[in-house]
């Protein structure tokens, strides 16, 4: 029996875990995934994603992968998982992949995309996928400000304080900030994310909006290299992973 390697496209509600990563005695995407992998195939079998989503964050293009040794046929393996899974998790697909698909390093974009809900009323269905900023923003202002972020760039002033890694140099493709309604959307993609980078940049550009700061400010705050001369962190529960490509 040949082992295999399976990939999986997985949508989830993140509000009510602990994030992709195992984490003990806490509930995460990776865990869940891995218990009902574990169960079906009847040893323990862990599945590895291609991006560590914070706690509260969403996925609709999450991609992972697990190798297994199992007589049970490649398109069997999506819907029996899902019936192993809790109702805010799917599996949307279950392919053979290749024995050298790198589900890090063969990564080239991510999109995540980033909604703010301004209306006075709280959003009700909606108020676990936005933060609700009960305020106006300048779009444009804010889409202005973004344009500056495109490109290779060190975006240490974005990381996490508690970051320590030796090079925070990533490439945005593109950062744009559109408003329908009472809605305010932010789409970022890039070839990879800094721990906590697209949510201290959306709490950038909403200083922006507010007219707090200058969309020009967001040059002097990437030349700084400091997360004290950025933003807020906007809340976890207004992101989401749009897809990933490899």
């Amino acid at each position: 029996m040949q082992r295999r390697k399976i990939k999986l496209i997985i949508q989830y509600d993140g509000y009510d875990y602990s994030g992709w990563q195992i984490q003990p005695g806490k509930r995460t995407i990776q865990g869940l995934l891995s218990d009902a992998v574990s169960d079906l195939v009847g040893w323990r079998t862990t599945v590895h994603g291609a991006s560590r989503t914070d706690a509260g964050v969403s996925a609709l293009g999450q991609v992972a992968v697990f190798e297994i040794l199992s007589p049970i046929p490649t398109e069997n393996f999506r819907d029996a998982i899902n019936d192993r899974l809790p109702r805010d998790i799917v599996i949307i697909s279950a392919e053979l992949a290749d024995q050298s698909f790198d589900i890090m390093g063969g990564v080239k974009s991510k999109h995540y995309r980033y909604t703010i809900y301004t209306g006075k009323a709280r959003p009700v269905f909606d108020i676990r996928k936005c933060w609700h900023l009960p305020r106006n923003l300048d779009t444009a202002a804010m889409n202005r400000a973004a344009q500056f972020l495109v490109g290779k760039k060190d975006f240490k002033s974005f990381a996490s304080s508690k970051d320590k890694r030796d090079s925070f140099v990533r490439t945005i493709f593109r950062c744009d900030v559109t408003g329908e309604d009472k809605k305010v959307i932010v789409d970022v993609e890039g070839d990879s994310f800094l721990y906590n980078m697209v949510r201290n940049i959306v709490g950038t550009l909403a200083e922006i909006g507010l007219g707090r700061w200058p969309p020009e400010k967001m040059i002097e705050i990437l030349y700084a290299k400091d997360r004290r001369a950025a933003g807020q962190i906007a809340p976890p529960q207004g992101l989401c992973l749009m897809w990933i490509k490899y």
